[in-house]
């Protein structure tokens, strides 16, 4: 017997031992009852009782341990004397709440049997055999009913309890996915910003470099517009970094720009030297749901970023048209970059995974190409009415 076993059985023998003297006392008493109750009957007989009663005291622990075996031998001196009545019809109850229903039943018409023995040799005053016999039927059927009801009731405050486990951890793995989920969500939000960021940066660097000979405030200007854009740069990069490590940060107060944002959005890449075509022919653009705003935003930012970084000093044309209870397409187009132009900033490939990804989960569809040399996003998002 290994430590694990040994140590259980160290815990449940003492409630094995209350439990047997328990059961002793209890069947004792009610054996003595019995005997007491019958004592004017013939001295043989009294005899027999009384080591009946005795036997059953001492066999009657026996059911703790082997319900099913100890009940038949209960049943077996119940057939010859009253007195083992109490130990037999215990075993009953007890075999009912710890064993499969065929098998008590079984057990419970034994102790029908071993009493209908019974009556036929120390019959019931008062009563007709048939009657008598009756009555211990519907005695033992109540107690495999009941028996059989507390196992049942036991199963399913078992079940109520394991489902109860079961819940609460799947609520916690719930609550952990969706977490991670949002945590997710707000970091490809920020390095959505902080690419469209840096490539505006870029953009601005490299105009420092390729034009020395500009004007001294221009050079100013552009070196002014480089600084402040590291501050923000940086400012968004910490709110990234605080929103990975702090698992409970929520940006719920961040507003976040939607798609009447996309006038400043090209403003912004204009100022920065671009050549962008915005063609908007949305109609009631502040009707479009925020999510679906947020990612139209989004797509328009990405594709000028891209534009930005693969095909700088080109030309990009936008569109974007819809209406409500139709949808809303956003095509973006740029001419490709001349053979061995080196891009302005090197690409990860994770951009358009991640806004095909965004586009799906509001809905719509998402769709890149090159074709007639330029490159070609599109996307179309729902707009319920």
């Amino acid at each position: 017997m290994n430590s694990e076993n040994a140590c259980e059985v160290e815990q449940r023998d003492p409630r094995l031992a209350a439990g047997a003297a328990g059961v002793i006392a209890t069947v004792g008493a009610l054996g003595a009852l019995t005997v007491w109750g019958r004592s004017g009957g013939p001295p043989g007989a009294l005899a027999v009782d009384i080591a009946a009663g005795a036997l059953a005291c001492v066999l009657a622990p026996l059911v703790l341990w082997r319900p099913v075996a100890g009940t038949l031998v209960l049943s077996v001196l119940a057939a010859l004397s009253p007195a083992a009545t109490p130990a037999a019809t215990f075993g009953a109850l007890h075999v009912a709440q710890r064993r499969r229903f065929p098998v008590a039943l079984a057990v419970g018409a034994a102790g029908v049997a071993g009493h209908a023995v019974q009556g036929l040799w120390r019959p019931e005053g008062g009563i007709t055999y048939g009657w008598w016999l009756l009555v211990v039927a519907l005695a033992y059927g109540a107690l495999v009913g009941w028996g059989a009801l507390a196992q049942a009731r036991r199963a399913l405050l078992a079940s109520l309890r394991e489902r109860a486990r079961r819940a609460e951890a799947e609520q916690g793995r719930r609550v952990a996915e969706a977490r991670m989920l949002e945590r997710t969500r707000m970091a490809r939000e920020m390095h959505d910003v902080l690419a469209h960021r840096l490539s505006l940066l870029a953009t601005y660097a490299g105009a420092l470099e390729y034009r020395p000979d500009a004007p001294p405030e221009k050079l100013a200007q552009a070196a002014g517009v480089v600084r402040a854009g590291v501050h923000q740069a940086l400012d968004e990069l910490r709110e990234v970094i605080g929103v990975l490590r702090d698992e409970d940060a929520r940006d719920d107060d961040r507003p976040q720009p939607v798609l009447t944002d996309l006038p400043a959005l090209v403003a912004e890449s204009r100022d920065a030297g671009g050549s962008v075509q915005l063609r908007d022919e949305v109609v009631e653009p502040a009707a479009l749901p925020a999510a679906a705003g947020r990612t139209a935003y989004r797509v328009v930012q990405e594709g000028l970023t891209n534009a930005r970084k693969h095909a700088a000093g080109r030309p990009v044309r936008v569109a974007v048209e819809g209406r409500p209870g139709s949808r809303l397409v956003i095509d973006i187009r740029n001419p490709l970059a001349p053979d061995g132009a080196v891009p302005l900033a090197p690409g990860t490939g994770t951009g358009l995974v991640g806004l095909t990804e965004r586009v799906q989960l509001a809905g719509g569809r998402l769709d890149h190409e090159i074709a007639a040399g330029e490159f070609r996003l599109r996307a179309w998002l729902p707009w319920p009415a």
